[in-house]
């Protein structure tokens, strides 16, 4: 059945993407890596402003930035009129590392990429839209 080939698939590529993501990323982690383009992005951002990206809750938001500031990742402040309000800000390291991790994944999806010709890349990626209803 197309289905169960497609799901057979789909877990071997999602699965080696992933095994490869963590290993070259090592010591930064996909979720770190994912708060920092956010960050890239926003910043600053309050913890809670990270809920609406991360599929997580509050208290492991809490977990990975206690863990992104102890590795010099990230900074949090406390808000000049506000003292309840927590800013978080990329740090330096936190810069560089989110360039080395995007620079990691995009080698990783273009080896991957590079299996088949440009023509049918354009293909998937259409295809994968309209899988994904974009």
């Amino acid at each position: 059945m197309l289905t169960d080939e497609f799901t057979r698939l789909w877990t071997k590529l999602s699965r080696e993407w992933k095994n490869n993501l963590e290993q070259s990323l090592a010591p930064l982690t996909e979720g770190q890596l994912n708060v920092l383009e956010l960050l890239m992005q926003h910043q600053p951002m309050k913890p809670s402003d990270l809920l609406q990206y991360l599929s997580t809750t509050p208290a492991a938001i809490t977990t990975l930035l206690d863990r992104m500031e102890r590795n010099e990742l990230i900074e949090r402040t406390r808000d000049d009129n506000d003292r309840r309000i927590v800013w978080v800000n990329l740090s330096e390291k936190g810069k560089a590392e989110t360039e080395r991790g995007t620079a990691i994944r995009t080698e990783i999806m273009e080896m991957s990429l590079d299996r088949i010709s440009s023509h049918n890349q354009q293909l998937l990626v259409y295809l994968l839209g309209k899988v994904a209803n974009l």
